[in-house]
């Protein structure tokens, strides 16, 4: 698997040696791609409650999302491929928007629905992490809705401890706050 990060240009989103003739400056062989990843696991949709209608996720809804988080400096979007075929898309924050948060943290990692329970969201989360190290960071965060017991039980079983309890920024709904040390021990 390799993470290829997509980015936003002056026009909108680009990915590498791909046009801009999509949404968004999004090329729409990549956005149909990336819509069938967010249509394939509508449980995890109607958890979330990104999309107005999780049965109904339409490539204008993806392409729009995806350009909210890259208009945001701190923001980055992998997208996660083994050969052509995209497996996943992982989205990162290098800061929280609290001053006194000091670690990075993971806004959404998200595996095909035909995937999971491959050892895929294991591997992307592992490569985020390398990514993360690799910038020099010590820790990562990311938080769990409280109403989704799978990704509490998939984080704390890749070694995600839970160190607080609060309302998410954008919709105030409940979660559970996650850090994992990235340290290398000696």
């Amino acid at each position: 698997m390799i993470l290829e990060p997509l980015t936003l240009s002056g026009d909108g989103l680009t990915a590498p040696e791909e046009p801009d003739d999509g949404l968004h400056g999004l090329p729409a062989p990549l956005l149909d791609e990336l819509t069938a990843l967010y249509r394939s696991d509508p449980a995890f949709q109607r958890i979330s409650g990104d999309f107005p209608d999780p049965e109904d996720i339409r490539p204008e809804h993806v392409a729009a999302s995806l350009a909210e988080e890259l208009a945001r400096p701190e923001a980055e979007v992998l997208l996660a491929r083994e050969g052509h075929r995209l497996l996943g898309v992982a989205i990162t924050l290098a800061e929280h928007p609290d001053p006194d948060d000091p670690d990075p943290w993971i806004g959404l990692l998200m595996v095909h629905g035909q995937e999971q329970r491959t050892g895929y969201g294991r591997e992307l989360a592992g490569l985020v992490e390398e990514r993360l190290r690799v910038a020099g960071h010590t820790g990562v965060r990311l938080a769990v809705l409280e109403n989704n017991p799978k990704a509490l039980a998939f984080w704390t079983a890749l070694g995600y401890e839970v160190i607080d309890h609060r309302e998410d920024r954008r919709l105030h709904r409940p979660c559970a706050v996650l850090r994992k040390d990235l340290k290398i021990e000696p």
